[in-house]
């Protein structure tokens, strides 16, 4: 079990290296273990590690840390966001929810890759930060099971006999089309093997399995009617629906957690994020 919770002592002492090293201007400077403040600060990628794919690619696991405590920050692809080289858009959130957020997207990397490296660059606030993505041998995960206590992440489906999604985002699973004046219905269909940490038991009460509905693009603001909508013991099923402020392409991101809670604390195992896109008309 104490591998399980270094894992996740490593990934949070990356997040601050990457802030120590990295410059901001005078008139933001933060100190990365200064208390986070409402709003006003930057946003920092954390890179979360990597795992190969049965094909012989590679793929990359990416979050962030947004140093508000309740600031939402939007910030497009472009400039002040981007990856290089070969962007700068990979697939990057541009809606940033506040605190730290675990698995947000991928970035599947050719089996050639080698030492080469990828950095995602966010700027915001005043604050730049830069951090580095490659195939460093440290830096590996088991995404699918955890090999302590042989943990697997929620299985998610969009419609019930659908496809189903497990562990980080793989693209965008599927796409839905919906107008301004119509909210469109998010339902979901999750399952999990139940199975938790000796360590960290489920508390009295806690669902084994949990949804939280978010945005991660879009060019207006998006209203759930429940964010967190609870999930049907009898069949799995988590339904609420989704308003769009305005016209265009959005991205959701439908996070689902076993009883290890958002981001397993840090174990990759025990999760399973799914994209979808939303084509959203006048």
């Amino acid at each position: 079990m104490r591998v399980r919770k270094s894992r996740g002592l490593r990934l949070a002492a990356v997040s601050i290296a990457t802030c120590l090293l990295l410059p901001s201007s005078e008139s933001h400077a933060q100190l990365p273990l200064e208390p986070i403040r409402d709003s006003g600060q930057g946003v920092t990628g954390s890179f979360e590690g990597w795992f190969p794919n049965p094909d012989g690619s590679f793929t990359l696991l990416v979050g962030y840390f947004n140093r508000n405590d309740k600031a939402m920050l939007d910030i497009p692809v472009g400039p002040n966001n981007r990856i290089d080289p070969g962007g700068p858009d990979m697939g990057q959130p541009t809606h940033f929810l506040p605190k730290r957020q675990w698995g947000v997207f991928t970035i599947t990397v050719p089996k050639d890759f080698a030492d080469q490296k990828l950095a995602w660059t966010l700027v915001v606030n005043g604050d730049t930060s830069t951090i580095p993505l490659s195939l460093s041998r440290q830096w590996a995960v088991q995404p699918f099971k955890d090999p302590s206590v042989g943990n697997t992440p929620p299985i998610v489906r969009l419609e019930s006999t659908g496809p189903s999604h497990q562990g980080p985002p793989r693209g965008l699973a599927a796409s839905r089309t919906t107008s301004v004046s119509n909210p469109l219905a998010l339902t979901l269909w999750v399952s999990d093997d139940e199975r938790p940490d000796p360590v960290d038991r489920p508390r009295p009460g806690q669902p084994p399995v949990t949804v939280f509905w978010s945005q991660a693009r879009g060019p207006g603001s998006v209203t759930f009617a429940n964010a967190r909508p609870e999930v049907n013991k009898a069949d799995g099923k988590a339904t609420t629906t989704a308003t769009f402020a305005a016209p265009g392409e959005y991205v959701l991101r439908a996070q689902v957690n076993d009883f290890s809670g958002e981001g397993g604390g840090g174990n990759q195992c025990c999760w399973t994020n799914v994209l979808l896109r939303v084509l959203v008309e006048q």
